[in-house]
């Protein structure tokens, strides 16, 4: 199966790493002209992913033109740019393996929600679990969700996903896979604030589980399965996610935590963090499906610096006793 990558950011980029490891070309699109010529000149991403040598393989282009004798395709553009992208490619029938890890602001839809609307005759995967960009693209092991309604399509994809290093694992639970993508980079910031406070490793380890039980919540009024949020798409990814400095999230959350706003965290960086966009989209959801997320709203109003952050704190900490659920 030739398969293109649409996205040429760290994650996009690892992905086609991923991809050349067979030998087999794989094309990826990039919009910035300096990054595609970076990756053909060099063999390197000096923008999102420095220090990585990559698979020669690996062919840089910034036509969408380009990859039109693609089967398959990754998606990995940010959350808010996957409609427009998608609408600017038309890829037919072709099967779409949406890989950005989001809510659409406006319309509270999933990816695939996204991309069964602008293109209903392509097939949709979603790829989610615990990944850094750098540790998958320098072969470190790495297991993933695939989650894709057809099974044989989902068990092709998978074959040409794995790699000794890079394990995906099957689900045809496509929402509970979205789910547990968008909402653990909320959460992330949240736990970064706790790093930005000192708050210490207790809270952190409570803040994961309380987020954790929100993540189910919302996921459950969505229709997603338990199993799908216990697994590496959900609990996995939100661990990973809630624990490292190398999640632009987390660091966001971090940098919140120590007083500073989101927009002068933010400033400058070519990177995104999906979790910032998601946030207010989540809420909005959430409220929607009548879904308590007391950290999400939290986060929310961190974000929006309608509230200090110690207030923020002791606002979660003075909720009503409660039993655990």
């Amino acid at each position: 199966m030739n398969v293109g990558v649409i996205g040429a950011g760290a994650w996009g980029t690892a992905l086609a790493q991923v991809l050349a490891g067979d030998g087999r070309p794989v094309a990826l699109w990039a919009r910035e002209a300096d990054v595609v010529a970076s990756i053909n000149d060099a063999h390197v991403n000096t923008t999102f992913l420095p220090d990585t040598p990559l698979d020669p393989a690996i062919r840089a282009t910034d036509s969408l033109a380009a990859l039109s004798d693609c089967e398959a395709l990754l998606l990995v553009t940010p959350a808010q740019h996957l409609r427009a992208i998608l609408a600017e490619l038309q890829p037919g029938a072709r099967p779409l393996v949406l890989c950005a890890k989001g809510i659409e602001a406006g319309t509270m839809q999933l990816m695939s929600e996204v991309a069964r609307h602008v293109c209903p005759e392509a097939p949709v995967a979603v790829l989610s679990g615990p990944t850094f960009a750098h540790e998958v693209a320098r072969g470190l092991p790495t297991a993933v969700t695939l989650a894709c309604e057809d099974d044989d399509l989902g068990r092709a994809l998978a074959q040409r996903l794995a790699c000794g290093s890079f394990r995906p694992y099957l689900s045809d639970d496509v929402i509970g896979a979205e789910i547990g993508g968008a909402v653990k980079n909320v959460l992330a910031i949240a736990c970064g604030v706790v790093e930005g406070l000192g708050l210490g490793q207790n809270a952190r380890a409570a803040l994961i589980a309380r987020g954790f039980a929100e993540m189910t919540r919302f996921g459950l009024a969505k229709g997603a399965r338990a199993e799908t949020l216990a697994g590496l798409s959900g609990l996995g990814d939100l661990v990973l996610t809630c624990s490292s400095m190398a999640s632009r999230n987390f660091s966001l959350g971090k940098g919140l935590g120590e007083g500073n706003s989101a927009a002068s965290v933010l400033a400058g960086s070519r990177t995104v963090a999906e979790g910032a966009f998601t946030a207010p989209v989540l809420q909005e959801a959430a409220r929607t499906l009548a879904v308590e997320m007391p950290v999400v709203d939290a986060v929310c109003a961190l974000l929006e610096g309608a509230v200090p952050v110690s207030e923020v704190v002791s606002g979660l900490l003075a909720r009503p006793l409660r039993t655990e659920a």
